[in-house]
Parts: C-alpha cells; structure tokens; sequence
C-alpha cells in the first residue's frame, strides 16, 4: 500500500492548538485530490500518513501535495512489518525504482522498541543495498536518499523527500480579498499570505471597453493559476473606467492616482463585506511608485475599514521578480496590457498627499453611488483546482467562510 506521509514543522509548534491546523491541512489535502480521492488519513507524531489509491499516478500525488501549504517536506512511502528482512526488501524496491550511483539510508525510529537502532538499520540496509545494486554509498551529497520510518504498528519506505510548500494550512488565519492588478507584485503578494493560511479571494479594476481586454485575461489566468493553492477562488472584474472619468473632470491632476486608489479601496471593502473576508492584501512595495511613498499610502489606507495587508512593502524588485519567476506567474504578469492604473494618469502624481485636500476633492464626487454601482455590476468568476466547469455570475461573491 502506497502512502503520503507528510512533515510539518510550524505546525508542531503550536501546542494545544495543534489540532486545528492538523484539521485544516486534512481538508485541504482533500479538497486538492476531490477529482481522484483519498483513502483514510491519521496522525503519527509530527507527520501526517494518507492512503494513495492505487488509481493515482505518483506524478500527481507529488504535483498536488507539493501545493499544500502546511507540509514542510513530505514523501511517497510503502508500509512493511516491522522486521528488519521486510524493510530491506522495501529499500532495495525502491531504490530499483530510481537508478542512481550514489545513496545514503536515514532512518527515523519512532518507536524505540524496535530491536535495532538508527545507525544499526542504516548500516544493515545500506549493506543490502550496496550487495543488490551495487550503488556507492554517499554520506554527504548522495542522488538518492532512502528514509526510513519506524513507527508502534509498522514501517514505511521510501526513496526521499520531496520538499512541500511550507507555511500555514490556508484557512486557519481566516480570509481576506487581494487586489489583483495583472502585473508582477499583487501575484507575489497573494502567494505570500495564502502561505501564512490566508483563504483569498481576489478582485480585478480594469478599463474595459475604454481599452482592451487584456488585462482582465491575465487577472483571470492568475487567479486561475493561484487557485491551485486553495482549490476554490472567486475573481470580481470590475469596470473603472467611467469612474476615473468622473474623477478626472472633477479634481486637480496630481491627486487623480490618490483618489483612484481611494476608491478601489472603497469598493474592495465592499466586495469583501460579501465574502466574509476581514482584510485586503495588495501588492505595494514602499517607494515603487509615486501612489506608494509613505505619506500616501497613509490616505489611501484611511478610506479602508478594514486592515490592508502589504507583505511586499520592504521588499525590492529584483526580490519581487525571483519569486513571481519561481512561482510562476512572472511570464503571464510581464505580458502587455492596457492596465486601468495607467489611465488618465498625471505627468506628475502627487506624492506627499494630505488628508485634508484629499477629502475635499472627493467632496465633488458621489462616492456612495459609485461604490454601490461597481459592486453591483461587478463581473465575477470562479476557479476551481483540479478544473471544473467554471461560470460566470453577474453578482458579487457569495461562498461563506471556511
């Protein structure tokens, strides 16, 4: 029988506690293997033991669980008897299975009843090992690592660990809404506190139909690809264009990207208040650009009511770029678009905003309206991992907190 034992670090430190994070991370790993299932699942110390049905290929198995936040390093393992023969045979299967030239065997006994040590397993399989296959014994940088793990009801083998996504179960932090703009950061930033257990939904302003639509495809195939971490996301398309309109004929220029801003929020706040969320994450690194000198994002952040969460804000762009590469979604961020951010902005954006100025330019606008009509025509998506049949709802996202 096939298992995935899955390590978790944090976790295992959060005491009495515990048990909720444990919980969570067994709903999610099954909300990623809805399409195919899994059998039954138990706790065994720091680690977490699930039946594989034979029916699941291990290159899914490896795909999926690689996308569970929560599991420090996790592993495809076979059980065997507790006697030293079996777990021999099992070494010597396994290591068959992935030809190297050079090995190393580390065993975990978690069950010290066991007659032989660590060290006295490692020597006597390695031995084995070495006789069958003839692959060279390797301490210190070896192809491949056989584990093995000795627990109170039997032994599981397998050849390494496979590092996991580390962090949090998503769900066990609660839920927020991201602002998704279709460029390099927001993506970066989703990703980061979904690792911290952040449950998201995401929302997109574009300009449609005042320019293309562009960056409402890349919005979607973003989210799309950071639904793979949470199983489910809704996207809300917002149109903005008219309302940067009303904004321009009515306000001085260097203000116009500090009101944009301010209303994004607004309705963000919005669209949250229908999901349950209780915090926006967004993409802003201090001093990027002008909306994000220190001051100004300051006055942005006063029109919200409720937390804006920033994890990129001390981080430059070259740390920004490597991580959207190794995560992905770089190659879809750097295609071109006509961003809504881009429309009808100043030459020479404010950038030390006050207040008092602010709330006085948006004295001319009808701000109630203009919230109540983007959330009410706002276009929303939703995502599935594995893939479903998706649908577009003309109302705004409904799915109760988890």
């Amino acid at each position: 029988m096939r298992y995935l034992i899955g390590r978790y670090h944090e976790i295992a430190l959060k005491g009495r506690n515990q048990w909720r994070f444990v919980d969570q991370l067994r709903h999610n790993l099954r909300a990623l293997f809805a399409d195919v299932g899994l059998g039954k699942m138990r706790g065994e110390g720091p680690r977490l033991i699930v039946e594989i049905p034979d029916a699941i290929a291990d290159a899914v198995v490896i795909e999926r669980a690689a996308l569970v936040f929560g599991l420090q390093n996790f592993s495809l393992s076979y059980e065997v008897p507790l006697e030293i023969e079996a777990i021999v045979r099992e070494a010597i299967a396994r290591a068959r299975a992935h030809p190297a030239r050079t090995f190393r065997v580390t065993t975990r006994r978690g069950d010290k009843r066991f007659a032989m040590n660590s060290m006295e397993v490692d020597r006597e399989v390695g031995a084995a090992v070495h006789e069958a296959l003839g692959y060279a014994v390797d301490l210190h940088n070896p192809e491949l690592v056989i584990s093995i793990e000795i627990l109170a009801h039997a032994a599981f083998v397998s050849a390494g660990k496979i590092p996991g996504a580390g962090g949090l179960p998503i769900g066990v932090s609660g839920r927020a809404l991201a602002l998704l703009s279709g460029g390099i950061d927001s993506p970066v930033a989703a990703y980061r506190m979904m690792r911290r257990g952040l449950k998201l939904d995401f929302v997109h302003f574009h300009a449609h139909p005042l320019v293309s639509a562009a960056s409402r495809e890349k919005a979607c195939e973003l989210a799309a690809h950071l639904t793979r971490y949470q199983a489910k996301s809704t996207l809300a398309l917002v149109a903005f264009g008219n309302y940067q309109r009303e904004i321009v004929a009515s306000s001085l220029r260097p203000l116009r990207v500090i009101l944009y801003r301010r209303l994004m929020v607004r309705i963000a706040c919005a669209l949250a208040a229908k999901t349950g969320a209780t915090a926006l994450v967004t993409g802003e690194s201090l001093g990027q650009v002008a909306s994000q000198t220190l001051d100004n994002m300051a006055v942005i952040e006063n029109s919200s009511n409720l937390a804006i969460l920033r994890p990129l804000v001390g981080s430059d762009k070259n740390e920004i770029v490597e991580q959207a590469r190794t995560l992905g979604t770089f190659e879809t961020s750097i295609l071109p678009d006509e961003d809504c951010c881009t429309l009808f902005v100043p030459a020479h954006p404010e950038t030390h905003a006050r207040i008092a100025e602010v709330e006085a330019a948006e004295a001319r606008l009808d701000i109630a309206r203009m919230v109540a009509e983007a959330v009410a025509a706002a276009e929303v998506r939703r995502f599935a991992y594995p893939a479903r049949s998706a649908r577009t709802l003309r109302s705004a996202p409904t799915e109760p907190p988890h």
